[in-house]
């Protein structure tokens, strides 16, 4: 994320020890660190494994802040919240969270969407839509909400007959998107067509302070940013892309975006007053937020209709977009972000590939488990390195310290890749 940026963003950024990775996509949810304890120049033929445990099926990223590591897990047929020693990989706690559900797909089960840390507290999210605040101490509810009791929106799963199957994607195949802290209160992707696609609670007691919105929820995570000069909660819906004033619940803007099953995974991308998403159908847009009077609008700077990203969200390092999209979907593609033209493009990133910004480094895991590091650079591309971390993934890793965290689905491990 580019200044301007939330103000509790820059805050929690400024608290936080410079080597956590307390939420989905790091501190400030760029997927960018800059690190100027660990040069990263090249990637050992060999990762160097600190710590290695068994882990239960399912997608949420682990994350790390206060030297205590997040991550959940399908355990017994509970989508299980586990807080680890980030040392030494010891479980410090394990909380059940909701009952597992069951997937038609190529994703498996297990819980899609990643925890985040705030303070003395975490906040977790199941698949069927029970959303926590637990304490870090000891994993211990402290409240929660759930989508289908709570606001009407009801987990569906893959093989429903209900109608309104067709209008959602996370009653469908899971609520995935993570919520997100803005000082005192905590942002949830509902994802309620009955007036609470996106709802605000008070983070430490849970009150509800308001609800906005009328659209089903996609897989997207949430970012708040002040844009056009006011903070706002941008949220890729089913159906669209919108702000929300993060005070009231006025929805100050909405962009349709239609695309085939509702699949919005990518996180919404800022930069300024500008934010980025990209899709099936709809390729990626970069869209400026102005204000006239009392009135926002969204309006594209830029459409490319070849960058297709099926479940990835793009990186920004300097002043380029990284993204997956071209050819077969499965090539890195360098893009120049005021213009929305391709720089070059790599083939072989596979179907997702997450993409981590560290320093002038791109690191990208892929989903066939190979870490490859590569120079953020507009000429050409430059390969550093390669490796095999771990076996098939879709969780994407979190990076603090030189130590990368990765996920598949049977272990967790935390290997050293940093000199």
């Amino acid at each position: 994320m580019k200044l301007p940026v939330c103000l509790a963003l820059l805050a929690f950024s400024a608290a936080s020890n410079a080597a956590d990775w307390p939420q989905w996509r790091g501190t400030q949810r760029d997927a960018t660190v800059t690190d100027a304890k660990h040069a990263l120049n090249t990637l050992p033929p060999e990762p160097k494994v600190l710590w290695k445990i068994d882990a239960g099926p399912g997608q949420s990223s682990p994350i790390v802040a206060g030297g205590k590591l997040i991550f959940m897990d399908g355990v017994n047929g509970q989508e299980t919240a586990h807080c680890l020693d980030a040392a030494t990989g010891k479980t410090l706690w394990s909380q059940p969270v909701a009952p597992m559900v069951e997937f038609q797909n190529a994703y498996g089960e297990g819980p899609r969407c990643t925890p985040f840390i705030d303070g003395d507290r975490v906040y977790v999210q199941s698949c069927s839509g029970e959303f926590r605040c637990l304490a870090m101490a000891d994993g211990k509810m402290l409240w929660h909400i759930n989508f289908g009791t709570d606001y009407g929106a009801y987990f569906l799963g893959n093989k429903s007959g209900d109608p309104e199957l067709k209008e959602t994607a996370s009653r469908r195949h899971g609520n995935n998107g993570s919520g997100i802290i803005d000082g005192d209160r905590v942002f949830v992707p509902v994802g309620s067509p009955k007036g609470a696609t996106l709802v605000a609670y008070d983070k430490r007691t849970g009150k509800e302070l308001w609800r906005a919105g009328n659209d089903n929820s996609a897989y997207a995570s949430l970012m708040v940013a002040t844009l056009a000069g006011t903070r706002q909660v941008v949220d890729f819906t089913a159906d669209a892309l919108m702000g929300v004033e993060a005070a009231t619940g006025k929805v100050l803007w909405r962009q349709p975006l239609k695309t085939g099953a509702k699949r919005h995974a990518c996180t919404p991308v800022i930069s300024g007053d500008t934010v980025t998403v990209a899709s099936t159908n709809i390729g990626t847009i970069k869209f400026h937020i102005t204000k006239s009077g009392s009135e926002f609008t969204a309006k594209p700077d830029w459409t490319n209709l070849s960058l297709k990203t099926v479940i990835g969200t793009p990186t920004i390092v300097g002043k380029d977009l990284y993204t997956l999209g071209s050819g077969d979907r499965a090539d890195l593609v360098c893009v120049d972000l005021e213009k929305g033209t391709p720089i070059w493009s790599q083939p072989g990133f596979g179907d997702y590939s997450s993409l981590t910004g560290v320093n002038d480094r791109i690191l990208a895991l892929t989903s066939k488990g190979e870490l490859i590091l590569a120079k953020a650079s507009p000429t050409k591309y430059e390969e550093l390195g390669r490796f095999q971390a771990c076996a098939k993934t879709w969780a994407s890793p979190a990076y603090a310290d030189g130590v990368l965290y990765v996920k598949d689905e049977a272990h967790l491990a935390a290997l050293a890749i940093a000199q």
